[in-house]
């Protein structure tokens, strides 16, 4: 049976983890994961079966390890247990997974699998998202009739998978058969029949279905025989009338190494993106995923984060699970103070992240295609304006420089011009989804 604090220990450093891996194996390996027991240096976590036991243990392990150390700020032996359905009562196995047992097998596969969550009804629409809610709303309601296929792209963590859920929900609710798959589930099943001689019941199984549902079609770029029985499947699929819906990290048109056949029919639908949600949307979804927690949190709490958080849904989440975790081991009401403490690293760049001036200024740079003379000079045409504009910012963020070195360091500026263009572009982030897109872009390359 495991103590209240072995159950919020784990629930901050699920918070950790869901800030430092993809929604899809946080979904799969970690979500209805809990905390057994912490004792004398040991902390151990509860899978619900042992398949999932064995891939914390063996492919995880040093991530999950780090995350538990982080949270109690000391070392610790993890161990997984696989523990029964009914409130957390341990199954027997004391001893730590060695692969001397037969390995276990892995859950079923056939069946849709839909995350009962992501819903219409749960979706936060915003200026940022709107164009992609009402393309999927019109698509559930009319499967194969209009946008055929349709192709949603967004950076990680902006509600492209939820919305292909969502459809998925709507679509099975009236009585139509669905696939909903990653692009790496797909490859492996077409890889697992062609080898074991099952490529006809692979064919029968999606070409059978009235929708298909395919998340993050980038992953097939390169496997030259997995997009070839996809080529021959989105075909039989689209002759027949059946619904297409694909998402990606990226547009139809980016999609360069992807075979030319293939892009030029994803493109032929209708393309929607999604952007980083503005600080409106951003309070909204803080709000409903509060709400969902079952925990208050004050409105200066979620304005805060929302003020703060820009890159994505997933980290807004991250946090939000984070502070609640951390309230409930120190026992504390939900504050500011406690929010600086306990996100510090996400909302406050460490010392250890600091980038270089030179980097900066090279990512901007790269980013803009302008040169460092443009860049340091006192051309002032409205391109050249923005990306030095950006690049103090980024100096003063990702850098840690003070205003006037920043200055100075961009060809003798005066510091006035520097808190002038770090507070618009401050100010811009939280409006100009354009903009924001381009600043977490540049980001990511450093």
């Amino acid at each position: 049976m495991f103590t209240q604090n072995a159950s919020s220990l784990w629930k901050a450093v699920l918070g950790d983890l869901q800030l430092r891996v993809t929604r899809p194996s946080y979904e799969t390996w970690l979500k209805d994961t809990v905390g057994v027991s912490s004792s004398s240096g040991k902390f151990v976590v509860g899978a619900p079966n042992a398949f999932v036991a064995e891939m914390l243990d063996q492919r995880m392990y040093s991530l999950i390890c780090g995350a538990v150390e982080r949270v109690v700020e000391g070392e610790v032996d993890v161990r997984f247990e696989v523990i029964s359905p009914e409130a957390g009562r341990a199954l027997v196995r004391t001893a730590p997974l060695n692969g001397n047992e037969p390995p276990p097998a892995p859950p079923p596969e056939g069946a849709t699998q839909l995350n009962p969550k992501y819903t219409f009804e749960n979706f936060i629409v915003g200026g940022s998202n709107e164009l992609g809610h009402a393309a999927a709303l019109a698509v559930s309601e009319r499967p194969g009739v209009g946008y055929n296929p349709l192709f949603i792209y967004s950076g990680v963590g902006l509600g492209k998978t939820h919305l292909l859920h969502a459809i998925g929900h709507r679509v099975m609710a009236a009585g139509l058969s669905v696939i909903y798959a990653t692009t790496e589930e797909f490859t492996n099943e077409f890889i697992k029949a062609i080898r074991g001689g099952q490529a006809e019941e692979f064919r029968d199984r999606y070409r059978g279905a009235d929708i298909l549902l395919l998340d993050d079609i980038q992953f097939i770029i390169g496997k030259e025989q997995t997009q070839e029985g996809f080529f021959h499947t989105f075909n039989s699929l689209h002759m027949a009338g059946k619904q297409i819906v694909i998402s990606s990290d990226r547009p139809a048109n980016s999609l360069t190494l992807l075979e030319d056949r293939i892009s030029s029919r994803l493109a032929g639908g209708l393309v929607v993106d999604i952007q980083s949600p503005d600080v409106e949307t951003r309070l909204s979804i803080l709000s409903a995923k509060a709400e969902q927690l079952g925990q208050p949190f004050p409105s200066e709490v979620l304005k805060f984060l929302s003020e703060r958080v820009h890159s994505n849904i997933r980290e807004l989440e991250g946090c939000l699970n984070r502070l609640a975790a951390f309230a409930d081991l120190a026992s504390s009401a939900i504050t500011l103070d406690l929010v600086k403490r306990a996100i510090a690293d996400i909302i406050r760049p460490s010392s250890a992240r600091r980038i270089s001036q030179d980097a900066v200024i090279d990512a901007v740079c790269s980013y803009f295609g302008i040169d460092h003379d443009t860049m340091m000079g006192r051309r002032r045409d409205k391109h050249t304006a923005m990306a030095r504009q950006i690049t103090m910012y980024l100096l003063r963020e990702e850098g840690n420089m003070q205003v006037t070195a920043i200055g100075r360091f961009l060809g003798g500026r005066d510091h006035s011009t520097v808190l002038h263009a770090c507070a618009k572009i401050s100010n811009q982030l939280n409006m100009d989804s354009h903009l924001r897109r381009d600043v977490l872009n540049i980001r990511e390359s450093l």
